[in-house]
């Protein structure tokens, strides 16, 4: 699921809401925070247009969807629920009772009605009306519901909670999408962007846009806040820019192998930002242009058989990834990601399939596994350093 290019439907009203927004009150640990994510796994599949499907087992292809998730807790009491980081987007929202129409989600929906510090925003230019939001992700997934204040408790590995109080979150009652389908569904999503209603943004001056976070494929992976966020050591870094609230760098080239395939003299080339990085994304995507370049590359350099009934994605009969060649990303500033060969191939029983899907610019989290990723919006940076995540965190 893509949880990049959020589009959000905003009633005039909505948009003068955002203009009285009020700074969040929060009391934690200074210097920062560390918190435990959870790692799901569920199942992406990839269809073939209908005008090539001849039955094939490789119509609609299945990979591994990967999602990290952070547990929050809502209310007073406090209810825990599961909520997927998403940098793509800013809204933090969760399902809430009364329900028009929400999706099976692991931990029970939220109930406002039982929580003593639940408030319900009021229109500016209408103070006798709430304000409601719809948000509709690239993906299709939406939420309709009503912006409200509301106390978030996060649990850190210190044991020392971050408190939030007054917090503005979406509580959603007409909700649904891809998460629907996955057999443990998060409750939500954390938008974690530029926008001033991210949990980032929200949390006060404290923690003034310092997040990073280390993603592994198997054992724990963290997300840190303020002081523990710091990239330190062998890193590298890149400027980021930021276009809707996303966070965009500049990709220069893509090399596969000693190949450099370069995004000068193609559309996808830019001075100020060309591909997203995102949280939420598990796979990444190039324009159609590039990405053909890129595979291209990658064809001239793997001398196995072509699974010729992949479809679009580019797939090959083999069980053996050390076959494929090292990919390196090459962000300005001399930022060179050299990525392990699992970051960018997926195994689909017998077949392994480039892990590059053809349509928009998204630098996504299976190609940011076991690499320390800070964001400095101050600095306005992005550091990577190569890390056994899994290791790291013990």
């Amino acid at each position: 699921m893509s949880l990049v290019a959020t589009i959000i439907v905003l009633f005039f009203h909505i948009i003068t809401f955002f203009l009285f927004t009020t700074t969040t009150a929060s009391s934690s640990p200074l210097g920062g925070i560390t918190v435990d994510l959870i790692h799901r796994r569920s199942n992406f599949s990839f269809s073939r247009p209908s005008n090539t499907d001849d039955g094939s087992p490789y119509a609609n292809t299945v990979f591994d969807k990967f999602e990290y998730l952070m547990k929050l807790q809502i209310g007073t009491p406090p209810v825990e629920i599961e909520a997927i980081l998403d940098t793509g987007s800013d809204i933090i929202w969760t399902q809430c009772l009364p329900c028009l129409h929400c999706y099976d989600q692991t931990a029970p929906i939220f109930d406002p009605s039982k929580s003593s510090t639940y408030k319900e925003k009021q229109c500016v230019d209408q103070p006798d009306h709430t304000c409601p939001y719809e948000v509709v992700y690239a993906d299709e997934t939406y939420s309709k519901g009503t912006f409200a204040t509301e106390t978030i408790t996060i649990q850190s590995t210190s044991g020392k909670p971050f408190v939030m109080a007054g917090t503005t979150i979406g509580c959603g009652h007409n909700n649904s999408g891809t998460m629907q389908s996955m057999p443990q569904a998060a409750s939500g999503i954390v938008g974690l962007d530029w926008g001033s209603l991210s949990l980032i943004s929200q949390m006060g001056g404290n923690y003034p846009g310092l997040f990073s976070y280390c993603f592994s494929s198997k054992g724990t992976s963290k997300f840190n806040f303020g002081a523990n966020a710091v990239v330190a050591g062998d890193s590298v870094a890149t400027t980021m820019f930021r276009r809707d609230d996303s966070y965009y760098l500049n990709l220069d080239a893509i090399s596969v192998g000693n190949t450099r395939v370069e995004t000068l003299g193609t559309t996808f080339h830019s001075s100020e930002g060309n591909i997203v990085i995102d949280s939420g994304s598990t796979y990444t995507y190039l324009p159609d242009s590039y990405c053909n370049k890129v595979k291209d590359a990658v064809g001239n350099a793997v001398k196995a058989e072509r699974a010729t009934s992949s479809g679009e994605l580019l797939c090959y009969n083999t069980n053996d990834i050390n076959i494929f060649p090292v990919f390196t990303m090459h962000f300005s500033g001399g930022a060179d990601l050299a990525l392990d060969k699992y970051n960018m191939f997926v195994e689909n029983g017998n077949v392994y399939c480039l892990a590059i899907i053809c349509g928009d610019a998204i630098f996504g989290n299976r190609a940011q596994n076991n690499w320390l990723v800070g964001y400095d919006t101050s600095s306005q940076l992005v550091s990577f350093k190569s890390t056994d995540c899994s290791a790291l965190y013990g």
